[in-house]
């Protein structure tokens, strides 16, 4: 497995990262040997890179990756993680908490859920709106001191907050959505970022599913499920966008490769500072996201996908309003 250098000073990670999230619940039911055979398969294939957060699934998730590290080296996971997402009983979203002492008391609890000494990358979830970014990240970079993180991140924050937060302690990546129908941050993100030698961890490349070739209209009714409310995948939306599906279909069949390697190899050979983060579970999915690899996507090739998939193509937003207008990044 290649790998590449996150940021100027940051840890060196596969080229292709393995997302978490959806072990625990946040798509429907999910296995759990499952789950902890996909990691196990991922770390096998040389993948390091482990991205969670504190509130999938209330802990779950981070209980469920040191059940799964058990036994292997520690140096061979850099293990990313969020913090900040506050939730309550029922599983709803009640804000962010991103204060230094919430930083401090986060950190305690991940560390003793997936037990470890460290966490190799530290981030906000989203920035706090009540908080200075420069408090956060001060706050982080205490705990880099202490010998407790070895990197800061950043997820979902605008060009702006990137430039405040990366003149507090150096910055290795920004975590954000970017996939064919998600390329908001082309604009001033990540030029941002590039000026500022920090490198991308895109989630969301196949766009929750949606783009993966696997998706058809009348799946993730289930309790729980995201994109029963994603704006994406409902009626007059999922139509459009999976009517863009089937033209990626087309350009996939003709290099005898499947929809998803087609998203993932488009995202990846967008340059070497951006890592693709996968949200599988399964070690299907796995494989087939792995075999993204192999795929060679020539000029000729990006001319074609432009041609089928235009920037700003997908019908409805990548969250619902209401999140939308608490996101950094969005602004």
């Amino acid at each position: 497995m290649q790998t590449y250098r996150l940021g100027k000073t940051g840890p060196d990670v596969s080229a292709i990262g393995l997302g978490c999230m959806g072990m625990s619940g946040m798509y429907g039911p999910s296995d759990r040997a499952e789950s902890i055979a996909t990691i196990h398969a991922a770390l096998d294939a040389g993948i390091n890179l482990l991205d969670t957060g504190d509130f999938y699934g209330m802990g779950h998730n981070e209980m469920l990756i040191g059940e799964a590290l058990k036994g292997r080296r520690r140096e061979d996971a850099v293990i990313s993680v969020k913090f900040g997402g506050l939730r309550d009983p029922v599983g709803g979203w009640s804000g962010i908490d991103a204060r230094p002492v919430a930083v401090k008391n986060f950190l305690a609890y991940t560390l003793q859920r997936l037990g470890v000494d460290y966490i190799d990358i530290y981030r906000p979830a989203r920035l706090d709106p009540n908080v200075p970014i420069e408090d956060t990240v001060g706050a982080i970079a205490d705990m880099v001191k202490a010998g407790y993180v070895r990197h800061i991140g950043l997820s979902e924050v605008g060009a702006d907050t990137i430039r405040r937060a990366a003149a507090i302690a150096p910055i290795v990546d920004l975590q954000i959505e970017y996939s064919l129908i998600s390329r908001g941050i082309e604009e001033k993100i990540l030029p941002t970022t590039r000026e500022l030698g920090i490198s991308i961890t895109a989630y969301g490349v196949l766009s929750r599913g949606l783009i993966s070739g696997h998706w058809q209209k009348g799946q993730g009714g289930t309790a729980g499920d995201f994109r029963a409310y994603s704006p994406r995948f409902q009626e007059g939306n999922i139509e459009q966008n999976l009517a863009l599906v089937e033209k990626l279909r087309e350009i996939a069949q003709a290099k005898s490769v499947s929809v998803a390697q087609i998203a993932i190899a488009w995202v990846a050979a967008k340059g070497k500072d951006i890592v693709p983060i996968i949200g599988a579970r399964r070690r299907d999915r796995l494989t087939e996201a792995l075999g993204s690899r192999a795929v060679d996507l020539s000029p000729e090739d990006f001319a074609v996908i432009e041609r089928a998939v235009p920037k700003d193509a997908a019908a409805g937003g990548r969250y619902p309003e209401h999140m939308l207008q608490h996101m950094d990044s969005e602004k």
